[in-house]
């Protein structure tokens, strides 16, 4: 999945504005532009699109952790220069504070059923031998019931993030 479709998909789903966009990406360490805003959301054929590329993806998450879980005492976060869905998962269920049943909840939403032990494969280091890759058509998916959960709850630009 590209990083905009995320990026994009995240934005209509809590409806956020330019400005809480900005925000983020300060939380996450970074000062961004309402352009280079705009220009990572544009879909891939219109003019003025720029690709998002993985660290700013990563800050964008990073602030969206710390917007709503608040910043730890220690170092923030540094983002990852390389991203893979399974870390943008990971990423949005610490944001939204969600068990795997949430996820497993989520996933049922845009009609994708899968086992605890398939979700937790995702959620396990690279390299450890239950470790899975979580492809683009679960992500995917995931996304999709973020929406379908979340979006219609946003009401004026408030969003209760305690409610699951």
């Amino acid at each position: 999945m590209l990083n905009n479709d995320i990026l994009r998909r995240l934005r209509y789903t809590f409806d956020f504005t330019d400005t809480q966009m900005i925000t983020l990406f300060q939380h996450g360490g970074s000062t961004v532009t309402r352009e280079q805003v705009s220009s990572w959301l544009k879909k891939e054929d219109a003019q003025g699109f720029v690709s998002l590329n993985d660290k700013n993806l990563a800050i964008f998450l990073n602030g969206l952790i710390i917007d709503k879980r608040g910043a730890r005492e220690e170092q923030p976060p540094k983002p990852e220069a390389k991203l893979t869905n399974n870390m943008v998962m990971m990423k949005l269920k610490i944001a939204l504070n969600l068990r795997a049943d949430d996820v497993l909840a989520l996933l049922a939403l845009a009609n994708f059923k899968i086992s605890k032990h398939e979700l937790s494969a995702f959620f396990r280091r690279a390299g450890h031998k239950q470790y899975r890759e979580c492809l683009d058509q679960v992500l995917r998916n995931f996304l999709q019931g973020m929406q379908l959960k979340y979006h219609d709850k946003v009401e004026g630009r408030a969003f209760d993030w305690g409610e699951h």
